[in-house]
């Protein structure tokens, strides 16, 4: 049987903070855009599923072709065919197995949170989580600041708007967490539209492009004399496209966000939780078909931009500048069209952001809580959408709303995620013996390492970011831990029927428990213990349980408590449970003692030896240590009624 434990009433509260914690405390589990569960109903077709996490990641059409152009000049075509080809044969790959591996959205940090146990898990979650901050705030901050970019070159559009991009960007973002506050709605059907209406608009633009390098004579011709005249040979050219590759690797954003998006997808009729197979299925249908959509994007925009457009245009200041597609569709099919093109790119780059916003949304609200790492306010949408349009507004002022700027930190965190990745299957792909893929998914690694490393040293932008992002997160998080230490940490207590039969015999007289530390667990242990207490206690008979707390993970923040009664040496009953701290698993345990029986419970202690100060630090790291007043406290804290507290007396 099942016993919730009792959590502090709630207080008054003011009408604008009730509107900010609205949605508090429901789970984060499989959940939506908007922090609400998806519900079968909710689930959609892997296609439609695709447009969702295809804002963010073909909307970097919009800036990937010009910066590609800037990056990497004449070779650029080049350099993006390397990109591709890492694209499908590395990062799809991984990504596939991620699928199979965390088919509820958790994303290669959960595999790795899986691998790496206790504190170290917990410490590289929370840097990954720095990381993937950098990833999607920059997601929303250079999406925006391209929107502005789209908006000020458009020549209906006054000329001085160019002097106020700045303020343009903060608007964009202002608005998008505006939306978030009011609530994001159903966010899948306004992705297909704004998806199939660009791509659909892109794939004209790239038709014609294409059209007029086929028909203007000496394009191709010009290109390749520039190539060999630059270069001395065509390894050259290969080598210097693999050096300046690194700077391109925003073209490589959008998988982890594939991954994420998995709870929306429609599975088989067969699915379970525990085996979701047709959603696994669905979602390696979605991450292949993005990659090879993008994949023919890429190299067709490269191709064109390049030979289509003055490289001086690509350069700050220049017509092509964070708009490369933008600048020909006004060249080449008229002010109408490019406008109408502008119009598309503003919208799915702004709905870029809202696909990075609720991809945080569904982050920390996982991780954070669960870890005891965050304030409460952290499992509620409004005041994280506060807070993240904060941080967007501080990179935004940071990066002056440039583009080019906001390219390496982009880079950075896209890179440090898809790494994780790599090696997070690689350590999967081991541990289940399949030989052939550690060397693949290594080597794979290995690349993303480099090009990793690579970035970081030439644009080092990304890891401070990232490290600003990473202390933030620890720094709150050790804070948040450290105050909630005394929190009341258990969901709820079960109580096998052997405990429910304890319970109820030794609550006619008096409802008392004895805290064991476990030993040898021999007949003389327990009759040692016995004869202690009722010493130290003055205990009237020998009525009481046992109750003995294992220590499992300490680290975890949350559990619930499984209770399993036992007849031990035919005469002392002992009641046994795991939990991530001894003082929070036995205050449950009094609490549902106390709710089950309608008994206000004792517990016994004796004074635990060595540096109170020690024995704290022991708790809070380790789960044990000066056991005896943290329980107390524990529920002083849960239970602020003192006549309905459980009694607990130390010797």
């Amino acid at each position: 049987m099942a016993t919730r434990t009792q959590q502090r009433p709630p207080s008054t509260q003011s009408p604008v903070r009730t509107w900010l914690m609205s949605g508090a405390g429901q789970g984060p589990s499989h959940s939506g855009p908007h922090g609400e569960p998806t519900r079968e109903e909710h689930r959609r077709p892997w296609w439609k599923v695709m447009c969702l996490t295809g804002v963010d990641y073909f909307s970097t059409l919009g800036y990937q072709p010009g910066i590609a152009a800037l990056a990497a000049g004449v070779i650029s075509p080049i350099a993006t065919l390397v990109l591709v080809a890492l694209t499908l044969f590395g990062a799809l790959p991984v990504y596939r197995r991620v699928a199979a591996e965390s088919p509820h959205g958790e994303g290669s940090i959960a595999m790795l949170e899986r691998l790496l146990p206790f504190w170290r898990g917990k410490l590289f979650v929370l840097v990954l989580l720095g990381f993937a901050a950098t990833d999607f705030i920059i997601t929303m901050t250079l999406s925006a600041a391209d929107a502005t970019a789209h908006i000020a070159e458009n020549p209906v559009v006054p000329a001085a708007l160019g002097d106020h991009r700045l303020a343009v960007t903060l608007a964009l973002l202002a608005l998008l967490g505006a939306v978030f506050l009011r609530g994001f709605g159903d966010a899948i059907g306004v992705a297909v539209y704004l998806v199939v209406v660009y791509l659909t608009l892109n794939l004209v633009v790239v038709l014609v492009g294409l059209w007029h390098v086929a028909t203007a004579g000496g394009l191709v011709v010009d290109w390749t004399r520039a190539l060999t005249t630059g270069y001395s040979s065509p390894l050259v050219v290969v080598g210097v496209a693999l050096l300046v590759f690194p700077r391109l690797a925003l073209g490589l954003s959008g998988f982890e966000t594939g991954v994420a998006v998995m709870p929306h997808i429609e599975g088989d009729p067969t699915d379970t939780e525990e085996q979701p197979t047709g959603r696994i299925r669905g979602a390696r249908k979605l991450l292949t078909t993005a990659a090879l959509i993008m994949s023919g994007y890429l190299i067709a925009t490269s191709l064109i931009t390049t030979l289509l457009i003055p490289q001086a245009e690509f350069r700050p200041g220049g017509r092509a500048n964070g708009r490369a597609l933008a600048y020909l569709a006004h060249e080449y099919l008229g002010s109408a069209f490019g406008t109408v093109y502008d119009v598309s790119t503003i919208a799915i780059l702004w709905f870029a952001g809202a696909s990075a916003m609720a991809g945080m949304l569904n982050l920390i609200p996982r991780y954070l809580p669960r870890y005891g790492m965050a304030p409460q306010w952290a499992r509620a949408v409004r005041p994280l959408v506060l807070v993240l349009t904060g941080a967007a507004f501080l990179v935004t002022w940071f990066f002056d709303a440039d583009v080019d700027a906001q390219g390496g930190a982009y880079a950075t965190g896209v890179l440090v995620l898809i790494t994780s990745a790599s090696v997070a299957v690689t350590l999967a792909a081991h541990r289940t013996g399949e030989r052939l893929k550690v060397i693949g998914f290594g080597a794979i690694s290995a690349i993303f390492s480099y090009t990793t490393v690579a970035n970081v040293i030439e644009r080092p932008d990304g890891v401070r970011i990232g490290g600003l992002f990473i202390a933030a997160i620890i720094t709150v998080s050790l804070v948040s831990r450290l105050s909630r230490s005394f929190e009341l940490r258990v969901t709820d207590v079960v109580f096998d029927d052997m405990a429910g039969l304890f319970l109820r015999d030794c609550s006619r007289r008096r409802l008392r428990l004895v805290a064991n530390e476990p030993d040898s667990r021999d007949e003389g242990e327990y009759r040692d213990k016995l004869e202690q207490t009722r010493r130290d206690h003055d205990l009237p008979d020998d009525d009481v349980i046992f109750v003995e707390v294992s220590v499992g993970d300490p680290s975890d923040f949350e559990s619930s408590l499984q209770v399993h009664g036992e007849i031990r040496h035919g005469t002392y009953r002992v009641l046994t449970l795991g939990s991530s701290s001894v003082p929070n698993g036995l205050a449950a345990l009094l609490l549902a003692a106390r709710d089950r029986t309608g008994v206000l419970p004792h517990i016994y202690f004796e004074w635990t030896e060595g540096n109170p100060l020690a024995n704290l630090l022991r708790f809070l790291l380790f789960g044990a240590g000066e056991v005896a007043p943290v329980t107390r406290e524990v529920l002083r804290e849960a239970e602020p009624d003192r006549i309905r507290r459980p009694h607990v007396h130390v010797g």
